[in-house]
This record gives structure tokens, C-alpha cells and sequence, in this order.
């Protein structure tokens, strides 16, 4: 029997039926509908469901927050709904109407790396992991590592190399092919193209810097000269690159008879793809991700880096709200890329804690009260696991105060996080694991920034709950 049949024949009514459904599908946490009429829609009811974390309408779409299980709650609404195959293209389609520039951006960057977060953050652990076992001198009274004294951390340690180095050095190859995959274009030449961007014949992104001029290979063609550059780790030129191709096979494949597309149609998209990337887009992309890197790395360094970081803290939880949120990843991939390590990520982890610690201390404040202990508690536990939504949209912004002091904790520990310098090797678990990502040097103070985002927001939540009760009381004694 279906898990949540029940639960998804209530949302289908309180959504009001199957015929004002214009479009539903789902992401990490979230259903995600398009309603024909959102008036006809019950959102009360909706939202007082079990399984319902909150709900909140973004681009033209109403989402429904359930959290962790919500993919095999979408396949027991589909079943009761009696709806197939509808995809997020179809979504799309209805609410492209409804967004802006940024919006559809915003869309865009998130559905590129959706696929490739999960290896990201596999790699941003086994790097951590690496950094335990291989760079922290814990045996022998602090005078050794693990791989110095055990041949079987050593072995533990080249082997995670390779799957590191796979993940972050070929991360273009994931990037062109899941564009050609959004774009609905052929994911092979997506992925031959990235490979191109990383082939061994060409001189590493991590060498490049060092490396003189007229010792750089090149592509002679006699009227002009292309330098046989890698484009390793690198987000932008793989953007760039990856739309490039896609737009041109659709172009092409509009032109060319249907009887010799196969031929035809990868020839004169990829051949041209490959050398615009590596002439013009790829350089273009290089410089414009330096920049980035650049600005966001000075900004967090500078004398005014603490406010810089206090707003980041403070403002990153109320973007996750709106989406802008996914435009971090990029910037970290980039800070990762140039300086081999992101002081942005750290902050992010802390924000979830943040939430998650506003949630425990609602926790406690209702512990009296056991149905709202059982969705606290599973709030709780996955936003400390990286998973932000179920706390937030079902707990602290439902009461406003735990929010408020969340986003403070957040501020207050990116402060410390950014003016000690903590740095992370890559985007990791968003959470309490997030310490794994952290490099070894700056696993202490990271420490005492966790801490303050766990104390903080407990201590404040608890003394704003209290002076939320006195105004209630005050509120109803005025009115009586």
C-alpha cells in the first residue's frame, strides 16, 4: 500500500481537484504547483496537514513544503491525482510567463547544478577526510599523521585522490552535459565537449599561471593562433561553452534534413563548439569567474569583511526563500577553482545550523505539547543534516521570532567564521558534518563559530518567545 494515499487524496482536494492542477512535479523537499486558480485552492487546510512543512508561492508556483520523503509523496499524489508524466519542462513552460530575467537565471543555474551537487559534496568530504588522516599530526604525540605511520591510511589516502580529482578537476565534463541534458540536446557531444575543456594534451588550469607565454602550446591555423589551455575546475567557461553548443545543435537541427541529421547535425555543432570554446568563450569565461572570485574574496578580506559577512549571515536564509540562493554555488566552485578553497561555504553551513538550533529551542519551549515536539524534532534533524526547508518554512517563519533569531546567530557566526579566516575545501553537508569540509587549520575556530550559531539562536528564541507570550497576554487583556 502507497505511504501517503491519505494524505495525498487531502492535498488533492484541499488544492482544489485535479482540474485546477495546471502543472505539479518536485524538487529536494518540495511539491511544486501551478494552479489553474490559487483562490480555489484551501492553503488553511494545506498548510495544517502533518506532512505539510509550510507553503509559500515563488514564480508563479505554489510549493508545498514535505520534506526528506517527499519523492515517494509525489508518486502517491500522482497515482491519486491520476496524473502522469508531468515534468518540470511542462512546469516551466506554464510559469515561464511569470518570471523575470533573474528568475529564469536563477532557474537555470539551480537545474544545471542539481545533478552535480550530490558528487559535490561527496568530493568536499572525501577532501576533508583526506585533510584528517593525511595533513593533522595525531599519533605519536602529535608529531605524525595517520598515512605516516599506517600503510593502510596512506593506501585510504591515494585512493580518495582519485575520486576527488575526478570530481573537482572534471567538473566541466558534469557541467556541459547536464546543460545539454536541461537544454534537451545530445548529452554525448555535452560530454565529449567537457572533455575537450580537460584533456590531458592541454596545459592545466593549475599551471597556467606559471607558466610563460611562449611556452604554452597552440593551435596554429596560420592566421591565427589558439592556446591549448584546460579549463580544470572551471565553472564559467563550462557555462558558457555548454550553452554555446546546445543553442547551435538546436539551430542546426532546424536547418538540416531530418534523413541526414545524424550525420550532419553533431559534426557541425560540436567541431564549431570546441574551437569557440577554447578561442573566445572559454578565455572570456576565465576572466569574467577570476573577476568574481576576485571581488568576493577581497570583499570577505577586507577591513570591512565583518559586514560583509554579518549581511551574508543575516540575509542568506531569507534567500533560500527566494530562490537567489543557488547563485552561491557558482561562487564557491569559482573561489575553489582560483584559491583552492571557499571562505563563503562555511557561512551557508552555519545559516542551516542556525535554523536548526531556532527549531530545537521551539523544541523546548514546546515540550509539553507532543504533535508539535514530532514535526520540531524532524525539523531539526534534517536542517543540522543540511536539508534548511523543513525547519524553516515549518517552524520559524511560521512564529516569525525563531526566524529572527536565527538569522542573527547566522550573522553573529559568520562574523567570527570570516574574521578567523576559516576557510572550507569545497561545498560540503550544510550542517554539523559541515566540519569535514573545513580545512584542518581552521577546524577550531570553525568549532566556535558552530557553537555560537547553536547558542545564539537557542538563548534568543527562548527570551523572544517569552516576550512573545507577554504581548499576547498584554494584546488580550486590551482587547477584553
Amino acid at each position: 500500500m502507497a505511504k501517503f494515499v491519505n494524505e495525498a487524496k487531502e492535498l488533492l482536494e484541499y488544492a482544489g481537484g485535479k482540474e485546477n492542477i495546471a502543472s505539479v512535479n518536485h524538487c529536494a523537499t518540495r511539491m511544486r504547483f501551478v494552479l489553474n486558480d490559487v483562490n480555489n485552492a484551501d492553503i488553511e487546510k494545506i498548510k495544517a496537514m502533518k506532512i505539510v512543512k509550510g507553503t509559500f508561492v515563488q514564480a508563479g508556483q505554489f510549493q508545498v513544503i514535505v520534506g526528506n520523503e517527499v519523492s515517494i509523496f509525489y508518486n502517491d499524489f500522482a497515482e491519486a491525482a491520476g496524473i502522469d508524466g508531468v515534468s518540470k519542462e511542462q512546469t516551466k513552460v506554464v510559469t515561464k510567463d511569470n518570471r523575470n530575467f533573474i528568475q529564469r537565471l536563477l532557474a537555470n543555474l539551480a537545474e544545471i547544478f542539481a545533478p552535480l551537487i550530490p558528487a559535490i559534496i561527496v568530493g568536499g568530504l572525501i577532501l576533508g577526510f583526506r585533510n584528517i588522516i593525511g595533513d593533522i599530526k595525531l599519533i605519536e604525540g602529535g608529531t605524525k599523521t595517520l598515512t605516516e605511520v599506517l600503510q593502510f591510511w596512506s593506501g585510504v589516502y591515494s585512493l580518495l585522490w582519485l575520486i576527488g580529482e575526478s570530481i573537482f578537476f572534471f567538473l566541466p565534463v558534469g557541467i556541459t552535459w547536464s546543460i545539454s541534458k536541461k537544454m534537451g540536446t545530445t548529452q554525448i557531444l555535452g560530454i565529449i565537449l567537457g572533455i575537450t575543456l580537460v584533456s590531458p594534451q592541454l596545459l592545466n588550469a593549475y599551471a597556467f599561471a606559471g607558466t610563460p607565454v611562449d611556452k604554452i602550446s597552440v593551435w596554429n591555423f596560420g592566421f591565427a593562433k589558439v592556446q591549448m589551455i584546460g579549463y580544470q575546475a572551471q565553472v564559467i567557461p563550462s557555462i558558457l561553452a555548454g550553452f554555446f553548443l546546445a543553442i547551435l545543435e538546436k539551430n542546426v537541427r532546424k536547418i538540416v534534413p531530418e534523413y541526414i541529421s545524424m550525420i550532419v547535425v553533431p559534426l557541425l555543432s560540436l567541431v564549431p563548439a570546441v574551437l569557440i570554446a577554447h578561442a573566445i568563450l572559454g578565455p572570456i569565461g576565465w576572466v569574467i569567474g577570476k573577476g568574481i572570485s576576485t571581488v568576493i574574496y577581497s570583499g570577505l578580506t577586507s577591513s570591512f569583511g565583518w559586514l560583509f559577512a554579518a549581511l551574508f549571515g543575516f540575509a542568506y536564509a531569507p534567500l533560500v526563500i527566494t530562490g537567489l540562493h543557488h547563485m552561491t554555488n557558482v561562487i564557491d566552485l569559482e573561489l575553489m577553482a582560483r584559491l583552492g578553497g571557499t571562505n563563503l561555504w562555511p557561512m551557508i553551513s552555519l545559516s542551516n545550523i542556525a535554523q536548526g538550533s531556532a527549531v530545537v529551542a521551539m523544541i523546548f519551549i514546546n515540550r509539553r505539547n507532543e504533535q508539535e515536539k514530532q514535526v520540531s524534532i524532524q525539523a531539526a534533524i534534517s536542517c543540522y543534516l543540511g536539508v534548511i526547508e523543513p525547519a524553516m518554512f515549518g517552524i520559524n517563519l511560521k512564529y516569525i521570532y525563531p526566524f529572527i533569531a536565527a538569522v542573527t546567530g547566522s550573522a553573529i557566526a559568520a562574523v567570527i567564521s570570516i574574521n578567523s579566516g576559516v576557510m572550507a575545501n569545497s561545498i560540503g553537508v550544510g550542517g554539523l558534518p559541515g566540519i569535514l569540509s573545513i580545512k584542518p587549520q581552521f577546524m577550531l575556530a570553525y568549532a566556535f563559530a558552530v557553537l555560537v550559531a547553536i547558542v545564539v539562536p537557542f538563548v534568543l528564541t527562548t527570551i523572544l518567545s517569552k516576550a512573545n507570550l507577554q504581548l499576547i497576554k498584554s494584546y488580550k487583556k486590551a482587547k477584553a
